[in-house]
């Protein structure tokens, strides 16, 4: 299936992306980006219910686990998990995955009815049912949508491009658990304990894990954390100390500061999804017709010829797969 027939569009991994599709489901999370797996940064995201890994996709990276390996699929898996079974829709499913099985959540009623009404279904059809509903389908790509102009129907050769996928990683039943849409059950991995960092830690393990397999260096993933909005938190707590008179000052204070630090953090949020859902072609034919009546859009033209000519050479001689034409 192509990805203009599967209706389903790119999505990138991005926290402003993924908390507004959260906010569409009507769920009381956000996503934050994951520098670093220290357990500091981990603590401050708490209470951290899942991490959602992005990674450059290998046919290798479709294949069981090892029998030998401590990961094992798991049939029995008695929570939710969906099957990917169209394009594109990896992100929105790795979120739907991970919002399944966490407990006693609360969300909107068009995803609650939607989660009710795949209970029983097994994994390949629940994926058909989540990937055939309009309003998710519409969530999902009103942060990212189609390209206005399409080269489809010119019998311009195919390119290879890089394919990334979406998985994520939360505890289940004492065990740190891979959620894959595109594997036929859930990668159960070790086993974990309640104290200290609880299932993080073992999480950090396999995460780290999972990143070594590629080059040093290598920038081909990122990690995001799925976990509790802290604004209501903050903000009920901030009351109390008001409330409660002087003697909070320092907390209080303390508690302005991550306001403001989160409010200034939705407003950038909200500046970038406004971008992304802005059309720019009457913008870029504009500056065209600009550049063509004032006589530069034929310099301008060659101009980026060149710079395209001097990007190639630079990938080839890093070594990389290009193609001329």
């Amino acid at each position: 299936m192509s990805d203009e027939e599967s209706g389903w569009h790119l999505t990138e991994s991005d926290p402003a992306v993924f908390s507004e599709l959260l906010k569409a489901l009507g769920v009381p999370l956000i996503v934050d980006d994951l520098y670093s797996l220290d357990p500091d940064s981990l603590a401050s995201l708490q209470p951290l219910h899942a991490l959602i890994f992005l990674f450059k996709w290998l046919p290798s990276a479709a294949s069981e686990p090892d029998p030998s390996s401590i990961a094992q699929p798991d049939p029995d898996f008695p929570g939710f998990f969906a099957h990917q079974t169209v394009n594109n829709a990896c992100a929105t499913l790795a979120v739907v995955n991970a919002l399944g099985n966490i407990p006693s959540l609360q969300t909107g009623p068009q995803f609650a009815q939607l989660l009710n009404f795949t209970q029983g279904l097994d994994p390949q059809m629940r994926g058909i049912v989540i990937t055939s509903s309009d309003w998710l389908r519409e969530a999902h790509n009103s942060l990212s949508p189609p390209s206005a102009i399409s080269l489809d129907g010119l019998g311009l050769p195919k390119t290879g491009e890089d394919a990334y996928h979406f998985i994520v990683y939360m505890p289940a039943m004492g065990c740190v658990y891979e959620l894959d849409g595109l594997q036929q059950f859930p990668i159960r991995h070790a086993p974990y304990e309640d104290k200290g960092e609880g299932w993080l830690a073992k999480a950090r393990e396999v995460v780290e894990a999972r990143i070594a397999t590629y080059p040093p260096g290598s920038l081909e993933f990122s990690l995001l954390a799925l976990h509790d909005d802290p604004l209501p938190s903050l903000q009920s707590r901030l009351k109390v100390l008001q409330e409660s008179g002087k003697g909070n000052d320092s907390e209080a204070a303390e508690i302005i500061v991550k306001l403001s630090t989160e409010s200034a953090k939705r407003e950038r949020w909200a500046f970038e999804n406004s971008v992304r859902k802005h059309n720019h072609l009457g913008l870029i034919h504009a500056l065209l017709l600009t550049l063509a009546k004032s006589g530069k859009l034929e310099g301008a033209t060659e101009k980026a010829r060149e710079v395209m000519k001097e990007r190639i050479q630079k990938r080839k001689e890093a070594g990389m797969e290009v193609d001329d034409d």
